[in-house]
């Protein structure tokens, strides 16, 4: 089984189209099946009382100017758009509200993804899944009760999904990943998991991936120290192709678990059994 394996971007960009299209260039070097990137509408997903809260950042003194310097505008998407069409790389978002969900559907993209944060809105769901496409449901910071209603939302409509075990911390100790979630929650909803990771390193998710994840999802970045919050929870890109090579690695050292005799082992056993 080949892991499909998701470089997330999200908005370690810093809004910049330089970093954007490296981060691309590194993930499809790296032999990552997607990139992905969140996109919101600030004005939905945030009250004004908040947006108007200081906070430093290089755009400005305010939520608002950090949050409007981390998106992306249809420009920028459509140069994305060409790039991973360019070099044969598929790309998606996380919409973290129903007006960005319709403004990355122009993009007939393949998939889709829910963030933890919006599994428990039904209308979101209902959303995302009336568009019929492949979709990624995170399951960090969420009850059974909230996951119970999503499956059923995208089993009702037909919707082809995945759930991944994730925890919602930044970054995620070591000590947190609870791995055994991912057979837990295959048993529970009789579907495909995977595993959205927010930890340092590449032990968690290689671990996830000999438990039989379907999908690795981890965040990318060119320099943890570089300004943002995801930044310190990402990966580097020399670290991204450390970890696809070692999956990629495991996906033959697990085999299939079928047994066989290779002609080699054939040999040995005519000379050692007769």
């Amino acid at each position: 089984m080949r892991t499909f394996i998701i470089a997330e971007i999200g908005i370690n960009h810093n809004g910049d189209m330089d970093i954007a299209k490296q981060l691309i260039l590194a993930a499809k070097k790296a032999d990552c099946d997607a990139v992905k990137f969140q996109k919101r509408t600030v004005e939905k997903v945030y009250t004004k009382e908040y947006l108007d809260s200081p906070r430093e950042s290089p755009w400005g003194d305010t939520q608002r100017d950090q949050k409007m310097g981390l998106e992306l505008g249809l420009e920028q998407y459509q140069v994305i758009d060409r790039l991973c069409k360019e070099i044969g790389i598929e790309w998606f978002a996380s919409a973290w509200d129903i007006e960005a969900q319709k403004f990355i559907r122009q993009f007939d993209l393949k998939y889709n993804k829910i963030a933890s944060a919006m599994n428990a809105n039904k209308d979101f769901l209902l959303e995302v899944a009336s568009e019929g496409k492949y979709t990624f449901i995170s399951t960090g910071m969420s009850t059974y009760d909230e996951i119970d209603i999503a499956v059923e939302i995208f089993k009702s409509a037909g919707c082809e999904f995945e759930l991944m075990h994730c925890s919602s911390l930044y970054p995620m100790p070591k000590k947190d990943a609870n791995l055994k979630m991912i057979e837990t929650l295959r048993k529970r909803y009789n579907c495909k998991v995977g595993y959205s990771g927010h930890e340092t390193g590449r032990i968690v998710s290689l671990s996830a991936a000999v438990l039989g994840a379907t999908s690795i999802e981890r965040h990318i970045t060119l320099d943890r120290a570089m300004y943002g919050s995801d930044q310190a929870a990402s990966i580097d890109t020399p670290d991204l192709e450390r970890l696809v090579a070692d999956i990629r690695m495991l996906e033959l050292i697990m085999g299939d678990g079928e047994k066989r005799m290779s002609d080699e082992e054939l040999a040995i056993r005519k000379k050692l059994k007769g």
